[in-house]
């Protein structure tokens, strides 16, 4: 890992980084089996007036990289003569993850993201996530973190939230999606660990792990500029409110919808993801293509994840399907009409302009 300075673990950028500056750091969460350091990189932009800390995190698991784009982005953008606050951009969260480009902590298949806070004596994952919380996380007041679908899916771009602090939902908001689903987010998560300590925290959601998208990538970034303007870290920038916006309530029906066959997967909706009750989402034949099973939307709704591997087993699941009121449906058919919906059609990518 080049570039950077070594710190201790005992490293306090409050006291270390000076307003006006910008600082690349390799932070120490955890040693290898030779002894070695596993560092983690972090970029702090330090404002030279006062103002809010918000910390930007990627790669809580090792094969999400759009994220890692987005951050070194933002790290590399933004002067400290233009901030009124500070940016502290955690590039890697698991990097032995990142270096084995897999989900979990390799070997012991420990999920960081479920082991936040962390603690100082207790598993791999728990130690890291203890140091990088305590570290960097802890003194934010907000906080943004960019994950991507899991490998054999991609996902619609979209934040998850607690929208029943207002606090987490006015940074929903000024992030500027089209959707926001409703959740406080799994045990141990980062995201519902920052909330519970005060630190209003979002989940960004966006496409597909191993890969660079640069439409969703660009959005990413316009939202966390927007975030920015929004919490005057950059005073006088535009805020970026969406045309059309669609938020769920705690009972709001989402639901993985899965496969009672198993074969070889042809997905039939599309180009966009609307979806209607009773339409085909999928058909799955056998080899010899005398069997079918047509997999049918149980109701209207907005399709947020798919399946992309084309083969499933009975209990596979082929897509995640948001369930639309009528108000929402009408406004997402009049953004088709007039083509505002067209970044999200299918094509390529998942998402494409």
């Amino acid at each position: 890992m080049h570039g950077g300075t070594r710190v201790s673990a005992e490293y306090d950028f409050t006291e270390d980084v000076d307003p006006g500056t910008k600082r690349h750091v390799r932070y120490p969460v955890g040693e290898t089996y030779l002894g070695d350091p596993v560092e983690i990189p972090v970029t702090i932009v330090r404002g030279e007036r006062d103002g809010p800390t918000i910390f930007l995190s990627a790669a809580v698991h090792g094969d999400e990289l759009n994220g890692v784009k987005v951050v070194q982005e933002v790290a590399s953008r933004y002067d400290p003569a233009d901030l009124h606050g500070t940016l502290v951009c955690l590039h890697v969260v698991n990097v032995p993850a990142f270096y084995a480009q897999q989900r979990d902590v390799p070997i012991y298949d420990q999920d960081l993201n479920r082991t936040f806070p962390g603690k100082k004596r207790a598993n791999t994952a728990q130690r890291m996530a203890h140091r990088i919380y305590q570290g960097f996380v802890s003194e934010c007041d907000l906080g943004i973190d960019f994950h991507t679908s899991t490998r054999n899916r991609t996902t619609i771009y979209h934040v998850r939230a607690d929208l029943e602090d207002p606090s987490v939902e006015r940074l929903a908001r000024s992030f500027g999606p089209n959707v926001v689903l409703y959740g406080d987010g799994d045990g141990g998560s980062l995201r519902a660990a920052a909330t519970s300590d005060g630190i209003s925290t979002i989940t960004v959601e966006m496409g597909r792990a191993h890969r660079f998208q640069a439409v969703l990538i660009e959005k990413a970034l316009e939202g966390v500029e927007s975030v920015l303007a929004e919490y005057e870290l950059l005073p006088g920038r535009p805020v970026h409110w969406p045309g059309w916006y669609v938020t769920t309530a705690i009972d709001t029906e989402k639901r993985w919808i899965r496969a009672d066959s198993g074969g070889l997967v042809e997905m039939e909706w599309g180009p966009y993801p609307l979806v209607y009750a009773d339409e085909p989402i999928c058909r799955i034949t056998n080899h010899f293509a005398s069997r079918e099973d047509v997999v049918r939307a149980p109701f209207t709704g907005l399709i947020v994840g798919v399946l992309e591997n084309p083969v499933a087993l009975p209990g596979h699941p082929v897509c995640h399907l948001l369930r639309l009121d009528a108000d929402t449906r009408d406004e997402i058919e009049r953004e088709i009409e007039t083509g505002e919906f067209d970044g999200y059609r299918i094509h390529g990518d998942w998402i494409d302009e």
